[in-house]
């Protein structure tokens, strides 16, 4: 049985690490805001470390994960920033007392890389959601999302979607995350088993035919046939080539996915948006479609 971390409570110590690129700007608005929530914020060597455009060499961010996984004091180690380079430093993390003594982990977009693995090989629940560096520009709804995930209240999201979903209601283990970054792990000792789960996606600054391609990559792969379901986040900042592609994010979604009839769920609130939205990976969660209607609930864990 999966062991969910121990929510947050007041008083208690919460690392920030890069495991990625190295961040080019101050953290002061999220040291405030974590404290401002009773929380007692420590700060990794990689926080002002680097390495070319990462937070120091993989080893050092490597090193600098490893201390707060390991820090029985740290209760929830979040990444300052996405980026990239998490793929870079995973093999050299040793997850056996975190395995043991699990913590919640934070972050999205690079993140990813984390996330998958964990799942997949430790079965520990871990949260998609804002990072320190994404605060300032961060909606109040969705950092309340993060605090209310963070201290133990099970996340509930009703929506309207404004495009046409496929219908229909499902329960299912949660996974997912950027696309580039599930295909950046796809074959690994990183990649989950998608059968039965409920997955998001959501990706940023890719051509319209690279979505394309990345989809078609995890269909033949044999990823999306036995979903339960599909959360379709933000995709934004796409670009086209000058022959148009021709259609909508929607569309090429649903060129895809639309055989299986499993429900899918657009403008899922979660991704490289203001207004992103926490998703606990790993775990149980309900949900229910509707042509422009979503609601998104997680089932309550706290028997386990």
């Amino acid at each position: 049985m999966k062991k969910t971390p121990p929510y947050l409570k007041k008083g208690d110590k919460v690392g920030i690490v890069c495991p990625a690129w190295k961040v080019d700007t101050d953290l002061h608005d999220a040291v405030r805001l974590l404290t401002a929530w009773g929380l007692e914020v420590v700060l990794g060597k990689t926080v002002q470390s680097s390495d070319r455009q990462y937070a120091g060499s993989d080893e050092l961010r490597a090193e600098d994960f490893q201390r707060m996984l390991d820090n029985d004091e740290i209760k929830a180690v979040f990444a300052a920033r996405g980026g990239y380079g998490c793929v870079r430093m995973i093999d050299r993390v040793n997850f056996a007392h975190f395995a043991l003594a699990p913590k919640w982990i934070i972050g999205f977009s690079d993140v990813t890389v984390i996330h998958s693995h964990i799942h997949r090989n430790y079965g520990i629940p871990t949260i998609h959601g804002q990072m320190p560096i994404t605060i300032p520009d961060a909606t109040k709804e969705s950092l309340l999302s993060l605090k209310e995930t963070l201290f133990g209240k099970n996340p509930l999201y009703e929506y309207t979607s404004t495009h046409k979903n496929i219908l229909g209601e499902t329960e299912g283990i949660v996974i997912g995350g950027n696309l580039a970054l599930l295909i950046n792990v796809l074959g690994s000792i990183s990649d989950m088993d998608y059968d039965g789960k409920i997955l998001f996606i959501e990706d940023v600054g890719e051509f319209y035919y690279a979505i394309d391609r990345m989809l078609w990559t995890l269909k033949r792969a044999g990823k999306l046939k036995n979903l339960k379901g599909l959360l379709v986040g933000g995709f934004t900042n796409l670009k086209d080539n000058k022959v148009p592609f021709g259609i909508s994010i929607e569309e090429l979604v649903l060129e895809v996915v639309g055989e299986y009839g499993y429900p899918v769920a657009f403008d899922f609130p979660a991704g490289h948006i203001d207004n992103n939205y926490s998703l606990i990976f790993g775990r149980e969660a309900h949900l229910t479609v509707r042509e422009h209607q979503v609601r998104f609930a997680y089932v309550d864990d706290r028997g386990q």
